[in-house]
C-alpha cells in the first residue's frame, strides 16, 4: 500500500488547514482505493474509500474497531464524554438510556415544537434580496435543537453563547488535528487553555438551565425531561457532568447536521428550478396549518423533499471522514490491519464513487425514488453505520423535511452561484449560500 510521505503533507500543509478534500482525492486516484499517510514521525494514518472495508469496519467486525482519540480524546476535551466521544461500557449504558428520547413516539409529540421552531427563525427571511442562507438555517437548527430540550422561550441570549462557544472551540480542535506538528505551540502559546475555559463557561450555561429546570418542579415532556428521568439499572440518575455532556453532544450534533444539509440542499434546488417546481407541487398538496394533521404523517406524505434531502446528504455527507481504531489485530482481504492502526474513512469519497453512483457529482433525488436502500446501503452513510449510527437522525430527518417544505412552499428560491464552496471543519459545511427568496 501507498505511503504519502510527511514531506508531502509538510508541502501541502496550508491546503489541507483550509480544505483536505482535493488533497486525498488526488491521492485516492493515484494509489487506489486505500493509502497511507505519514502524520509524524511515529504517526501513520490509514485512509480509505473501499465500500467492502468500510462496512467490515462500521458494521461486520464493529467490535474490532472503536473511535479513536480523535474524538474520544481530542474532541472530548471541549464537548465532554457524551455518546458521540465515548467507548466501550460508558458509551453502551449511555447510548441505551439517550435512545428512548429519539423513538417515534416521542419524536411525535416534539413535531409541533420543531415545527414553530422552524417558522420563527423564518421570519428572518428577506424577500427579494440576496441573503446567505447558512447562518439562517444554522439559527433555525440550534434553535429546533435548543427547544426540543428546553422548551423554553427565555433562554435565546444563552443559547446564542453557547453556539458561538462550540463553533470556536471547534475551529480550534480543526487547526489542532490537522496541524499536529503544532500541537507543542497551541500548548504553550495558551490557546488551548483559553479554549478550555471557553468550554467550561458553556458547561456552566448548561448546569445553569438544568438547574432552574429543577427547582421550578415543572415537567415538559421535552428531551431535558428524558434525560431528567432517565435511570441507570441500580436506579440512580445521571451526574450533573454527564447530563451535561449528553446535551452538549445533541447541540453539536443535532443542529450542525440539519443546518450543513440544508444549505447545500437549498443550493442544490436554487440551482435545479425544475426539481423545486416538482417539490413546490407535492408539498402544496399538505397543509400543514391543518390542526387536524399529525405532522409526522404530513412529513411522510412527501417522498421527493426526502429524495432531494437524501441526495443532499449524498453529495455532501456532514459526517464527510468517520474515524476508528483497531483495539485487535484483524485483517481484510490482503489489508492487514494491525492492533493501534487509525483509520479514516472517507463518506465524501464513497458517496461518489464512480464504480456505482451513475453520474456521482450530480443532483439526482430520483436516484432514491425506486431503490431499495439494500441495494445503494453499502455506498451510502449519511448518518454513519452500525451500532453506532447516529441517534438522532430521524428526528434529523423529520425537521429538514419540515424545513424545506415551508420554504419551498412560500419562497421561489434561486442563486446566481455556480459551485458551492464547502467548508469541512468537525462536520462538512458549505462557506457561503447566496440565495433569493422570492414569494409565491
Amino acid at each position: 500500500m501507498k505511503l504519502v510521505s510527511r514531506f508531502q503533507v509538510l508541502k501541502n500543509a496550508r491546503r489541507i488547514l483550509k480544505n483536505p478534500l482535493p488533497f486525498h482525492h488526488e491521492n485516492f486516484e493515484a494509489h487506489g482505493d486505500s493509502f497511507k499517510v505519514q502524520l509524524t514521525t511515529k504517526e501513520t494514518v490509514l485512509f480509505t474509500r473501499n465500500p467492502g472495508l468500510i462496512k467490515h469496519i462500521l458494521q461486520k467486525q464493529h467490535k474490532k474497531f472503536e473511535k479513536s482519540p480523535l474524538q474520544t480524546v481530542d474532541l472530548a476535551k471541549y464537548i465532554g464524554h457524551g455518546i458521540l466521544t465515548s467507548n466501550g461500557e460508558h458509551w453502551r449504558t449511555h447510548r441505551r438510556m439517550v435512545q428512548p428520547a429519539f423513538h417515534k413516539k416521542k419524536l411525535q409529540n416534539l413535531m409541533g415544537v420543531i415545527r414553530e421552531a422552524i417558522l420563527f427563525e423564518l421570519q428572518r427571511i428577506k424577500p427579494n434580496i440576496e441573503q446567505d442562507v447558512f447562518p439562517l438555517m444554522g439559527d433555525l437548527a440550534f434553535q429546533v435543537v435548543a427547544k426540543s430540550l428546553f422548551s423554553s422561550s427565555d433562554i435565546r441570549e444563552r443559547m446564542s453563547k453557547l453556539q458561538h462557544i462550540t463553533e470556536a472551540n471547534q475551529r480550534m480542535l480543526i487547526k489542532e488535528m490537522r496541524q499536529p506538528y503544532l500541537r507543542w505551540w497551541y500548548r504553550l502559546s495558551g490557546k488551548i487553555d483559553r479554549h478550555l475555559e471557553m468550554a467550561k463557561e458553556g458547561q456552566k450555561l448548561l448546569l445553569e438551565i438544568i438547574d432552574e429546570r429543577r427547582n421550578s418542579g415543572q415537567e415538559k415532556d421535552d428531551l431535558l425531561d428524558m434525560l431528567l428521568q432517565a435511570r441507570y439499572e441500580d436506579g440512580s440518575s445521571m451526574p450533573d457532568g454527564q447530563l451535561i455532556d449528553e446535551v452538549l453532544i445533541l447541540f453539536t450534533a443535532g443542529h450542525e447536521t440539519t443546518a450543513n444539509t440544508l444549505g447545500f440542499a437549498l443550493f442544490l434546488l436554487a440551482k435545479h428550478p425544475e426539481i423545486q417546481e416538482q417539490v413546490f407541487e407535492e408539498v402544496s398538496k399538505v397543509n400543514f396549518d391543518d390542526p387536524e394533521l399529525d405532522l409526522m404523517q404530513g412529513a411522510m406524505q412527501l417522498p421527493l423533499v426526502k429524495q432531494c434531502l437524501d441526495e443532499a446528504l449524498r453529495l455532501y455527507p456532514p459526517a464527510y471522514v468517520i474515524d476508528r481504531m483497531a483495539v485487535e489485530d484483524d485483517v481484510y482481504e490482503d489489508i492487514s490491519l494491525p492492533k493501534d492502526t487509525l483509520v479514516l474513512m472517507s463518506i465524501y469519497e464513497l458517496h461518489r464513487y464512480a464504480e456505482f453512483w451513475e453520474k456521482p457529482a450530480a443532483f439526482v433525488p430520483s436516484r432514491f425514488a425506486t431503490a431499495d436502500k439494500k441495494d445503494y446501503g453499502d455506498y451510502y452513510y449519511p448518518f454513519g453505520a452500525g451500532p453506532r449510527m447516529c441517534v438522532g437522525n430521524n428526528f434529523a430527518m423529520y425537521e429538514m423535511i419540515l424545513a424545506v417544505s415551508e420554504i419551498i412552499g412560500k419562497y421561489r428560491i434561486k442563486t446566481a452561484l455556480e459551485e458551492v464552496e464547502i467548508n469541512p471543519l468537525i462536520s462538512l459545511k458549505p462557506k457561503n449560500v447566496p440565495l433569493r427568496f422570492e414569494a409565491r
